[in-house]
């Protein structure tokens, strides 16, 4: 999945010196950090984090700027109190720290997430984003979850399963043309297998030049080379919620 030269399979770029401009909730079992737009809606986005943890700032700085775009945005931990991946960690037992974070068993805190959107919000159209390992959990969700009406994969991991092509709702899929994590054939296999699975809208993009985490963790401040394709990313990011949702 990553080069074994390298500390840990995600480099986490640059980390954003951040506060937020939502707050911290308590949904059930679960914390999250949540952040409202100034007028009311019955839209909402829930952000899956990456490896790094619901508490990444950059990943916060996504979820605010949902909000900024007129969606309810959350950010649940969907590792549920279990350590983030620190990048100091031994990249040899990373194997094993993922064991306990399947990011296709989540179903149960997706429930509560999506009950609490419901209840507690009053939204009434729910979309999904993910980051890296987040990516992965979007997949999964978009393919079981028919109340989600829209999904955006940020370079998630693709597995090559059969039954990983049959989306119920559209789903966007982003890729960065240099990531060492996802080989470009994956990119292409993915895209021939929905052409022939897929009955619903989809649409798979590479940014050209971008590594793994050119979207959220890279600041476009001290990137200028990469500046157009983060703004780019966000931009259609968001253009496929507003589509859909």
């Amino acid at each position: 999945m990553a080069n074994e030269a390298r500390p840990c399979p995600c480099d986490i770029g640059d980390r954003f010196e951040y506060g937020g401009l939502g707050h911290e909730v308590q949904v059930e079992h679960i914390k999250a950090y949540v952040c409202k737009p100034s007028a009311s809606t019955e839209k909402a986005v829930v952000v899956i984090q990456d490896i790094f943890g619901w508490q990444l700032p950059n990943t916060r700085y996504m979820v605010d700027m949902l909000a900024a775009n007129g969606y309810i945005a959350i950010c649940p931990d969907f590792f549920v109190g279990k350590e983030p991946w620190n990048p100091s960690d031994d990249w040899s037992t990373f194997g094993e720290w993922l064991k306990t974070r399947d990011a296709r068993k989540i179903d149960q805190e997706a429930d509560v997430v999506l009950r609490y959107l419901k209840q507690q919000c009053s939204a009434k159209k729910i979309g999904v984003v993910g980051f890296c390992w987040g990516g992965i959990v979007v997949h999964h969700l978009m393919m079981k979850y028919p109340e989600l009406k829209a999904g955006v994969s940020v370079y998630g991991i693709i597995g090559d399963s059969d039954d990983r092509y049959n989306l119920l709702k559209p789903t966007f899929f982003i890729f960065g043309e240099k990531d060492d994590v996802i080989p470009l054939d994956q990119v292409t296999l993915l895209e021939q297998k929905l052409k022939q699975h897929c009955k619903v809208d989809y649409r798979v993009k590479t940014y050209p030049g971008q590594t793994h985490g050119f979207v959220h963790r890279r600041r476009e401040d001290i990137n200028p080379q990469d500046k157009p394709y983060i703004e780019e990313a966000r931009k259609d990011m968001i253009s496929w919620l507003n589509k859909y949702i």
